[in-house]
Parts: structure tokens; C-alpha cells; sequence
């Protein structure tokens, strides 16, 4: 999906005088409006909470919340940026989703505030802040990070006497165990199309030289000619074949399929770090038969890549027509400060923050407190495919995948029309 920002963005002189506007001491008066990611019932009440305590210190300071989930930011920031309504801070991935602002002028450049040699840039991870990095500038403020891991039932796998698998080909053998028990192996629902992407995005991590994924990121030098793709997703179709219900995961939605595993209903549910604490709630299931997770392992003879993992931080920007811009600073400086880290990190929310030192046992769960660190000690992140590449691009990874997962297309009818699209967004 193309935000369309260039068509309609303002000028490069406007985004300076923007960033000259964030000097000097801010009127704490006005309405502030923000767009977050953290619409789900689980979620939402963190923003409510903070910006209460915000209005407590700044009585006269009110806020208009717009709250969206996963999926319906993607269509409520491209209506946004239509109409030319893009809020004063705004939720954004890393990778072309972000990009598309920058070049779009609809962001304010925060190098000179938020830079990792600033008083504000020292407090959070410089790998946090890096991932958002373009062209030597910053632009955003990461405000937790995240990655991809594969959550467990322990009694279901002890039942079926399954290990927790070390290769590929153990996760396979796993998968085997679980059905022979009439187990359902891992719970997956594509009908939205980017889950069955995230499994693709950790494999090619695994079996294409990061050199390359990074040039086919940019459609400039994109080429998505390198045999690793192919490879891939051969993988990816034993792994659909052994492990999962096959072709009707098309007509089942992620939020179904995770509620699956929540019940104990399915062995296994590939997820982010954001769903731990979610999916692990108390009186739940799951909570009650022993969770657990690990990394999905790397495909016979790329091992050594094994430190390679999927994923990424997800922060806020700064609109360049905001009004209130030294506000809307100050405001994020706020929502990132230690107590307001400690509590995103906490559960209920279970959000590792970008801020470091916080994420430890003492206020997150023990699960999200050791893939925090798995993120840390990653040898690299390879970035979510449907924001690394440009909407087209990435909607065609998406399409192309859900046919390839039902058997109506082949792993070369994927990539040829991936190449297509990539030749096509030039």
C-alpha cells in the first residue's frame, strides 16, 4: 500500500524550518493528537495512562487519541496523509514505511535531539536507533523493539514427546510427533497475508547474503535473482506441508489463529516478543500447560546463520506540520522516561523498551525479558519484508505467497513476480 507522500509532501525548506522549530522551552497549552499502534484492548490503556500523568504536570495540555491495531494503521495513515491530516506524532515501522515520510518532508528531523551522542539519544540502544537511521539522520524515536519467535505448549510437546527443536529438520520431526497425538502442530492464519510473510522474511534471513537482501530492499538495485530465494521457500513449503493445516490457513485471520494456541488448542504459534505476555496471560490455557519459545531454526547448510533473527523497533514521528512540535517533543521525552519505560515493559503490556537497562526480571516476565536479550545478542535483524520493501513490492510478496502456500503457484512463479514488481516500482 504507496502513501503516496512525495505526490503531496511539503518542501525540503519546510522541514528545516521545522527542525529549527523544536528550540526553546514548549507552551504547555493545546491539544496534541496522536496516532499509536496499541489499539487492542490489551494495549490500549498504556497511552491513556501516560497521557493522564502527562496532563497532571500540564493541566492545560489535551489530547485526541487514535488508537488502531496491526493491521488498520496501514489503511488509517494512508487516509491521513490523503487528506493532509497526519497528526502530531504518528506511529511508523522501520524500512520503507518510514522512508516514505522522510521523502514524503512529513517528519521533523530529530538528529539534533535524539542522535546517539544527545543527552535523549544516550538513554535508548544505538542498534534501536540505527534502525531508523537515513541517510545519517533521525527521524524517529524508537519506543520498543521486537523480533519473531516461536511460542510453545510444553505439556502438548511433553504429551507428544516432542523436543524443542535445534534444526529445521527437528522442527519437522516435532511437527510429525504432534500430529501422530492429534495434536495440531502450529496454529497459523493468513488470511491477512503478511504471517505467512514474517515465516518467509526469517527464512531468507537464513539463505540470502544480507548484502543482497539489502539491495533487493532498494527497487534501484533490486534484482531477487539470488538462488536463496528459491531455497527458501522450498523450505517454507515443507514446513507448511509438516506442520500446519495446509491451504485453509488462507481463510483463517492471525487473531484466530493465536486464540488457537491461547486455548491449547495448537502446539505452537510463530510470534512476536509483543504477543508474549499476551498470549501467556494469567488463567489462560497456555499459562496453565507451561510456555516457552524459541528461535525458528535455521534449514540444512546455513547453520552458521543461526544468529540471524527477524525483526525490528517500532517508534513515533513527528508530523512537519504540527503545530505544537516543541510539545510534541517533550511529550515523547516524557513517554520514554524511565518510569514510563519500566511500566510499557511490565506486564500487562509486556513491550521491551528501546530505553536501555530497563527490560529486566524485576518488572518484565521472564520470557520477555531472555528474547530482549536474544534481540541484543543477534548477529543481525533482518527487518519485517512488508515494511522493508515498498507497499507494491511487499503486497506482492504477500499475494504471491498465499497462492504459493494453497500449491496453485510454484517457488519461480513467486519470485518472477516479485522481480516484476520490483522492476515495476523503479
Amino acid at each position: 500500500m504507496s502513501l503516496s507522500l512525495s505526490a503531496c509532501g511539503g518542501s525540503s525548506n519546510a522541514s528545516a524550518k521545522t527542525e529549527q522549530s523544536l528550540k526553546g522551552k514548549p507552551d504547555y497549552s493545546g491539544t496534541l493528537t496522536l496516532l499509536t499502534k496499541f489499539g487492542t484492548p490489551e494495549l490500549s490503556p498504556y497511552f491513556k495512562t501516560v497521557t493522564k500523568e502527562y496532563k497532571k504536570l500540564h493541566p492545560k495540555v489535551k489530547f485526541e487519541l487514535d488508537q488502531q491495531n496491526d493491521e488498520s494503521i496501514k489503511a488509517k495513515t494512508k487516509s491521513l496523509v490523503s487528506s493532509n491530516s497526519l497528526p502530531d506524532i504518528y506511529f511508523t515501522w522501520t524500512g520503507d514505511w518510514q522512508k516514505q515520510f522522510i521523502r514524503g518532508h512529513r517528519a521533523i528531523d530529530l538528529s539534533k535531539v535524539i542522535a546517539p551522542n544527545t543527552k535523549w539519544g544516550k538513554t535508548f540502544g544505538k542498534a534501536a536507533l540505527d534502525s531508523f537511521k537515513y541517510h545519517g539522520k533521525y527521524y524517529t524515536m524508537p519506543l520498543y523493539t521486537d523480533g519473531k519467535f516461536m511460542g510453545y505448549n510444553k505439556t502438548l510437546f511433553k504429551r507428544a514427546g516432542a523436543k524443542v527443536p535445534k534444526t529445521f529438520d527437528g522442527l519437522l520431526t516435532a511437527c510429525d510427533k504432534l500430529k501422530q497425538h492429534d495434536i495440531t502442530p502450529v496454529s497459523l492464519g493468513n488470511k491477512e497475508g503478511w504471517p505467512v510473510l514474517h515465516y518467509e522474511g526469517q527464512l531468507v534471513g537464513y539463505t540470502v547474503p544480507h548484502n543482497v537482501l539489502k539491495k533487493d530492499y532498494d527497487p534501484k538495485t533490486a534484482k531477487y535473482s539470488n538462488s536463496g530465494y528459491v531455497k527458501s521457500l522450498s523450505v517454507l513449503k515443507k514446513f507448511v506441508n509438516h506442520c500446519t493445516k495446509g491451504a485453509s490457513m488462507n481463510g483463517v485471520s492471525y487473531t484466530n489463529a493465536i486464540q488457537e494456541t491461547i486455548n491449547g488448542d495448537a502446539a505452537m504459534y510463530y510470534q512476536e516478543i509483543l504477543e508474549f505476555d499476551q498470549s501467556n496471560a494469567k488463567g489462560t490455557q497456555l499459562r496453565k500447560d507451561g510456555f516457552g519459545y524459541f528461535q525458528l531454526p535455521a534449514p540444512a547448510g546455513d547453520q552458521q546463520r543461526q544468529g540471524v533473527l527477524e525483526g525490528a523497533p517500532e517508534g513515533y514521528m513527528i508530523s512537519s506540520a504540527s503545530k505544537h512540535p516543541k510539545l510534541a517533543l517533550d511529550f515523547l521525552k516524557f513517554l520514554t522516561n524511565r518510569k514510563n519505560a519500566r511500566l510499557l515493559s511490565a506486564p500487562p503490556y509486556g513491550q521491551p523498551s528501546a530505553v536501555k537497562g530497563v527490560v529486566s526480571t524485576d518488572i518484565a516476565s521472564k520470557y520477555v525479558t531472555q528474547a530482549t536479550k536474544d534481540i541484543n545478542n543477534a548477529t543481525y535483524l533482518v527487518p519485517w519484508l512488508d515494511t522493508a520493501n515498498t507497499p507494491d513490492v511487499a503486497n506482492t510478496w504477500k499475494s504471491s505467497l498465499q497462492k504459493f502456500v494453497s500449491g496453485s503457484i510454484s517457488a519461480k512463479d513467486v519470485m518472477e513476480q516479485v522481480r516484476k514488481a520490483a522492476k515495476e516500482a523503479e
